[in-house]
């Protein structure tokens, strides 16, 4: 259990590098309209050919990676049972949702909220590189820690709050004209939200163990990429016409993200509050150190003495 939190920044993170590396390639590959149909081509053939070993990941380790592996889960229909009655895991499973789904609707539409302003799609495109690639450091930076330290509770503590205020004042970075700033909240906001990701789906696993892991990972992630879909149509929605100052500006945009992800804020600052501190224990953790514990007992015992010798 002291390398979970890595692992899973590892494989959830690569599909943001995926897309930085699409934010620095594809401006290179299309000058004009008429490049966009061969952009579209070269994506499609690199997708395929990466789906490619998809088939040959095996569906287990060989070993497991502990005694909590062993634990015998609980079937689909009473996972979701425990799910919808936990307000534990829906004080993070929600913050989840909307920060996943405004980080995809930032990145994907971070051009149409610069560009007006007088950015170079080309300097739209480093911004989107930028909030990746920080990010990407800050979480191989955190993870390591996070894992020795399990301090899970005090880290989306923290970093929650940090998401909830870049997005505030992101509100007013593309006004300034000035690509300084909205680099340097948009490396904050990498950082946070990076950090953020394995430590919400370790947590949520932890809290609702003995669960299956990937019952709580997919409803988070499915969440997250639904609500990333509905931001990027009301984002569009919220769009300036060509009257306003400057033409097609996404102000408005900017302040609905603001405004919900500031509202999410306070719901994992009470994890643990309200006489439930016993609900935010990590059980998956505590069934490693028992079974350990047990293990080292069972040696202990079946180990001849120096007079059974």
């Amino acid at each position: 259990n002291r390398g979970r939190v890595a692992a899973t920044a590892v494989t959830s993170l690569a599909n943001p590098l995926g897309g930085a590396l699409g934010q620095l390639i594809n401006p290179l590959w299309v000058k004009g309209p008429e490049d966009i149909s061969k952009m579209v081509l070269y994506v499609s053939i690199i997708s395929t050919v990466c789906s490619v070993p998809a088939f040959f990941v095996p569906a287990a380790p060989p070993t497991p990676v502990g005694p909590s592996a062993e634990t015998p889960k609980l079937r689909l229909r009473e996972s979701v049972g425990v799910v919808t009655r936990s307000p534990e895991l829906w004080l993070v499973l929600v913050p989840f949702f909307i920060f996943v789904g405004f980080f995809n609707s930032i990145s994907s539409l971070l051009n149409q909220m610069m560009v007006p302003y007088g950015f170079t799609d080309d300097e739209a495109g480093i911004g989107g590189a930028v909030l990746i690639l920080v990010g990407l450091v800050a979480a191989a930076i955190s993870s390591p820690i996070l894992d020795r330290t399990k301090a899970f509770l005090l880290a989306l503590k923290l970093f929650i709050p940090v998401i909830g205020l870049c997005y505030l004042v992101f509100i007013w970075m593309p006004e300034t004209r000035s690509i300084a700033g909205p680099y340097v909240v948009l490396a904050a906001l990498g950082a946070s939200s990076f950090a953020l990701v394995p430590v919400a789906l370790e947590f949520l696993i932890e809290l609702s163990h003995p669960l299956s892991p990937e019952v709580t990972s997919t409803t988070a992630w499915a969440g997250g990429q639904l609500f990333g879909a509905i931001f990027v149509i009301v984002s569009d929605a919220l769009t300036d016409g060509d009257d306003a100052d400057p033409p097609r500006n996404m102000k408005r945009a900017l302040i609905f993200q603001a405004v919900i992800a500031l509202v999410v804020c306070p719901l994992p600052l009470a994890l643990g509050l309200f006489g439930r501190r016993d609900k935010v224990v990590l059980r998956r953790v505590r069934s490693d150190e028992q079974g350990r514990e047990g293990h080292v007992v069972s040696a202990a015992t079946a180990a001849p003495t120096q007079e059974q010798a």
